[in-house]
This record gives C-alpha cells, structure tokens and sequence, in this order.
C-alpha cells in the first residue's frame, strides 16, 4: 500500500496533543512501517481518544465486525492502541506517540527501531518541549520533602502506589534504546512501573511483569539507591506510571542534557535543592554521582546548587555525608499546578499546540 496510509497515521498523532511533528527525511514514515501493517495503519486511522467496543467501532465507521475484536487485540499487543480486558468484555482506544505507542514498542524494539527513534528524536523534541504543560513531573524522594510543609497528594509516590490497585513492571525502554545503540548505561534496566485502578489489570499482561504493591515499594527504593529520578504524568489524579529515570538515557531528561531546553518545558518540579556553603564538606558527591542533570557545581569554597537547572528530586539530599543539602518548596510563582486529570491535560495542551481533537474525542 503506497504510503498515503501512513502519512495518514502520522497526521493523527501529530494532531494528538503529545505531537509527531514531520521530517524532511521520512523518517517518521519509516518509524511508522516498522511499527503498522498497512491494514493496522488504516484501522488505527479509525479509532479514538475514549474507550470504544469493538461492537462500537463498527457502528461508527461502518467496518464490518467480522475479526475486529482479534485485529484490535492483536494491535493491542503490538503496542498500537491501548486497550483494557475487562472479562467480559475489551476495550481499545488511540495511543498518542509519547507517551503510548513509543512506550509500548519495548518487546518489539530491536537496532533498527533503536537508530529510527534516534534520528527521529531531535526532531520530536523540538516540538515536545516547546509547549506546555510539560508530559511528566518529578516526583521527589519522599523521605526528602521538607517536614514543616506538607507536600500535596501528587507530588509523594505514596500517594500514587497507595491509590492504585494492581502494578507492572518493565524495563525502561529509553534504557533498552540505549543499549541497542552501544550506548546505555550501569543503571538498572527493570524500574518502569504500570498502575492501575483496578485489581487483576496486569495479570498475563503484553508489557512487564504483575507486582505487590510491598513489590512496587521495594522497586522505588531500589531506584532512589542507584541515583533514579521518579517522574509520573503531569496531572494532579489518575498516575498510571512512575519511570525511574536517568540522565544520560532519558529522553524527558535529554530535554536539558542535550537540549538545553527551558526546566519549565521538559518536566514540572516543585521543589529545589539547597547547599549550606558552612555545612557542605566539597566531598562532590551530588554533582558527581547523584543529579542527573547537571544542576550542582563546584564553587570556591562549596558545591552549589544551579536553580535553573534543578528539578528538584531529593537524590542528592539523603545521600549528602554533611546533611549539607535540603529540598525546598519553589515558590508558588515558579512552577504550575498539574491539570486535575489526563483528560484535562489533553485539552489544555490540544488548545496551546492549536490542534482540534473534536474528531478523535
């Protein structure tokens, strides 16, 4: 099928919030034929951001039901569309590129897909991190978070572990690229956790494994020991995923590694690091080993924090010998308050990119 099909399948997700913007190069072309056949291309055009039957489907778009529900599944567990087993019955609904489609691609990447992304990367970037509100937001060590304030329900990972009800684990795709690429790192590869609301949503799952909730815990701490940023999507209910993250694999992260892209833009923080000069031993530790992003130097007497740059997440601050290092609570003016839910992301981010989604909602 000539490439009409996918040149579609690359209008609607770049009409999706999230974007896909286009190449010169075609490489987004390419990316596309590696993930679709051409018929799952052309039923992907079809579908939509709400949770559909595939009994509803075929009224809306006159297909015919026959082998639907196995197609849907299928691309289902392919990483195409999102879908949800509910015993008796599925659901499937669109998938933006980031966060969706890309995520769920990791039983499926192999050297080829791993070099296409990262020709392909510089190009989305630019265009994910030049609107707001940001797609993740960290979500500090906890232990870290300043005693006398209280932090808010969604900046604590007890919070999002407590509401949900089943979890997953899987390795870190942005972590798998990497090393397709001879290029990851020593960092642990397993930390990329799925929530859900409800119990049972991830037993024989296509994407990682089914956790405890005391198993999901035990994954946080382990993240926080080898130097990983907690980040959850940027809404204030409904997290369905923490991604333990590094700064040299992360392509959140590489928004100001590589980018040198605005804080504000790549993730929304809340809260930043600050060095006593009196306490701080220069031991360099935090700049050397525990931030991610470049956000603590070597002053003349001490290390100090660059404000900028910081995010915020607490790694440098239990691990400090001196206790010379403490989180501090940005003020109110320096960073945004999360829309309430996924939904409400949408449609604020929709109506800052100035793309209609009327006719995927």
């Amino acid at each position: 099928m000539p490439d009409e099909v996918y040149e579609k399948v690359a209008q609607v997700l770049d009409t999706m919030p999230n974007g896909f913007p286009h190449t010169e190069t075609g490489t987004e072309i390419r990316l596309l034929k590696k993930i679709f056949e051409p018929d799952e291309a052309d039923l992907f055009c079809d579908l939509r951001l709400k949770f559909e039957t595939p009994e509803q489907i075929a009224q809306r778009t006159g297909r015919s039901l026959d082998g639907l529900a196995g197609k849907l599944e299928t691309m289902w567990k392919k990483g195409q569309v999102f879908g949800i087993d509910f015993g008796t019955v599925k659901v499937f609904k669109l998938m933006p590129w980031a966060f969706g489609i890309y995520e769920f691609q990791l039983n499926r990447m192999d050297r080829e897909f791993a070099e296409l992304c990262e020709e392909y990367n510089p190009v989305f970037g630019l265009q994910f991190f030049s609107m707001k509100p940001t797609l993740m937001q960290v979500v500090p060590v906890e232990k870290d978070l300043p005693v006398a304030q209280e932090a808010l329900p969604y900046e604590t990972v007890s919070h999002i572990i407590e509401t949900g009800q089943s979890f997953s684990l899987g390795e870190c795709i942005c972590k798998k690229e990497r090393h397709l690429l001879d290029k990851g790192c020593d960092k642990p590869l397993e930390v990329c956790m799925g929530i859900a609301p409800a119990p049972g949503v991830f037993d024989d799952y296509h994407w990682g494994r089914a956790i405890t909730r005391e198993e999901a815990y035990e994954v946080l701490n382990k993240a926080e020991e080898a130097g990983l940023v907690h980040l959850s999507g940027n809404y204030r209910n409904g997290q369905f995923f923490i991604c333990n993250c590094c700064g040299c694999c992360c392509g959140v992260l590489q928004g100001l590694n590589q980018m040198d892209m605005p804080l504000s833009h790549v993730v929304n923080s809340h809260y930043f690091a600050q060095i006593d000069p009196e306490a701080c031993v220069a031991c360099g530790l935090c700049a050397e080993e525990r931030c991610q992003v470049r956000a603590v130097r070597e002053g003349e007497d001490a290390y100090e924090v660059i404000r900028e740059r910081c995010i915020g997440c607490g790694l440098c601050v239990s691990t400090c010998p001196s206790e010379a290092i403490s989180l501090v609570k940005k003020d109110d003016a320096d960073w945004d308050v999360p829309p309430e839910s996924e939904d409400a992301w949408f449609e604020i981010r929709a109506k800052n990119r100035g793309v209609d989604l009327g006719k995927y909602r």
